[in-house]
């Protein structure tokens, strides 16, 4: 798309929660550099009140009618993880770039098939990470890279959070084929994308797992100990069973201690930046505090992917920068299962990881499979 003033003509696929609580109003914050001009939802009553509410003009229950007849120039997907891949792809073969919800894939595997349908200048798909995008965060990753504040050496990356059981009652949550995973792929990758987009590569991850509380297929409590390429090293907890919830990040330099508390959101009001000992007078601004204040959000990345589409570049959180934290899932719940340490060059197509986030258990399955049907 050419670099002009006319609104991008979005089209919403999933009339649900997260739709009108959060990318509604993205849409709306961006000055008139997009509309949304469809909806589509499996349910066309939904896609029609969903249209009402929001003054939509059209309501569709056929994605690829959709498509055909609006010519949108930006889908969001807003659908339960097992339908990402057919709305990304068709919306993709149709030429229409995408913005789809986390977690991006099920597996490692259909993340790349995905991105086979992409083209070179457009259409990308990119996915909603949007704690990268905040003032601190951006402000943080650049201390990083200058090492204005040292090289990093301590790490903490907790996502405590709580769902009850009723939360379960959704049919597709907390299973391993239609959610992908427990709170390390559906909660806790906020966390961990924020952490490895500020921290750069990984290079080992030791990791445990529990069911102990819901009664789901997958985790519902992850732990992991992380090494860094720059030498640094990070604990991480994922937990739905945490009654005093708390999304929190903690990063020691040898010049200072930067730390992030928040729940779904910050604004520069939720970062501490303390001091070493030796600096003990340095006010925040002087360790590289960011005077701007640009909250983590939906409209933030929205606003970043909106100038990647003008102008026909590969936006943040697509590509091998979206693929970073799914294939580090794929490791942790590796080394949650075997007891081992896992590297990032383990992750490869004749890993049953690569292929889904419950390995073993999934290629059993596939085995079983054969051997019942002769194959």
């Amino acid at each position: 798309m050419t670099e002009d003033r006319q609104p991008v003509r979005v089209a919403i696929v999933g009339a649900g929660n997260i739709a009108g609580g959060c990318h509604m109003p993205a849409v709306h914050a961006q000055n008139g550099e997009a509309t949304v001009i469809a909806v589509v939802d499996v349910d066309q009553e939904r896609a029609k009140a969903f249209a009402a509410q929001w003054d939509i003009p059209a309501a569709h229950d056929d994605l690829r009618q959709m498509l055909r007849e609006e010519r949108p120039d930006l889908v969001i997907v807003c659908t339960p993880p097992v339908a990402h891949r057919e709305a990304v792809t068709a919306c993709l073969d149709a030429g229409v770039w995408v913005w789809c919800e986390k977690p991006p894939t099920l597996s490692v595997a259909e993340y790349d098939v995905i991105g086979a349908h992409e083209r070179e200048g457009g259409p990308y798909v990119s996915y909603v990470l949007q704690h990268r995008f905040g003032s601190a965060a951006r402000a943080l990753r650049e201390h990083i890279r200058t090492g204005s504040l040292g090289a990093p050496l301590v790490g903490v990356c907790h996502t405590l959070w709580y769902r009850d059981d009723a939360y379960f009652d959704v049919p597709w949550r907390g299973k391993w084929e239609t959610e992908g995973g427990g709170p390390t792929m559906g909660h806790g990758i906020h966390q961990m994308d924020l952490m490895l987009a500020l921290m750069g590569e990984w290079t080992e991850v030791r990791a445990a797992m529990g069911r102990l509380a819901r009664k789901v297929e997958t985790e519902d409590v992850s732990m992991a100990m992380v090494r860094f390429a720059n030498g640094a090293m990070v604990s991480m907890v994922n937990s739905l069973l945490s009654p005093r919830e708390t999304s929190y990040l903690r990063f020691d330099f040898p010049e200072a201690t930067v730390e992030l508390s928040h729940l779904y959101g910050y604004d520069n009001s939720h970062w501490k930046w303390t001091p070493a000992p030796h600096r003990a007078e340095a006010t925040a601004g002087e360790l590289g505090a960011p005077l701007d204040d640009e909250a983590s959000s939906h409209a933030a990345q929205l606003r970043v992917l909106l100038r990647s589409l003008r102008t026909g570049q590969r936006p943040e959180a697509s590509g091998n920068d979206g693929r970073r934290v799914l294939a580090f899932i794929a490791a942790l719940y590796e080394s949650a299962m075997t007891g081992r340490p896992v590297t990032p060059d383990m992750i490869t197509q004749d890993n049953p990881f690569y292929h889904s986030m419950n390995g073993p258990l999934r290629a059993a399955q596939d085995n079983a499979d054969k051997e019942e049907t002769g194959v």
